[in-house]
């Protein structure tokens, strides 16, 4: 379909609550196929509605390349262990900081029929539900880094 536009980090989108999806258009599912393309070009493991421009509560992500998972008005219903690693974010390009999560997640939401499903992951996937339904209330990575962001550039003297 089409690449869109991700925003970035002091656009008004990405701090606004995303409306939940109450029924899914042909409109729908062009978003969701733009956003896979998206996320897909920009090299990224997730992308959320709001970093494209959309207060709908859609997130896709795909931590292997060949697993893409789709999740309409997703809903965290458990968390256990924990995690610190670095963490980035399509909308705060260039920049990774070290964050603490929870290394299980388990999610409810709808798939692209608004039939019920649930995903439940560790690690990366974890790490990938927590930031991206984060995103849906508003609340980036930058919120929660332990530290301060670090540059993901090459040094000069090192091209």
């Amino acid at each position: 379909m089409a690449l869109r536009k991700i925003r970035e980090l002091g656009d008004d989108c990405l701090r606004q609550v995303c409306r939940p999806v109450t029924e899914v258009t042909q409109r729908t599912l062009d978003l969701i196929e733009d956003m896979f393309e998206t996320m897909y070009e920009a090299q990224g493991v997730g992308l959320a509605a709001p970093q494209v421009g959309v207060r709908k509560r859609i997130v896709v992500i795909d931590v292997t390349g060949e697993d893409p998972i789709l999740l309409i008005n997703p809903e965290i219903v458990e968390l256990s262990g924990e995690q610190t690693g670095m963490e980035g974010c399509l909308s705060v390009p260039g920049k990774s900081g070290q964050v603490t999560r929870a290394n299980y997640a388990k999610v409810k939401a709808f798939d692209q029929n608004l039939e019920p499903i649930e995903v439940e992951g560790t690690e990366l996937l974890a790490r990938a539900l927590q930031h991206e339904i984060d995103h849906l209330d508003g609340k980036m990575y930058v919120d929660i880094v332990e530290g301060n962001l670090v540059s993901n550039e090459p040094d000069e003297d090192e091209e």
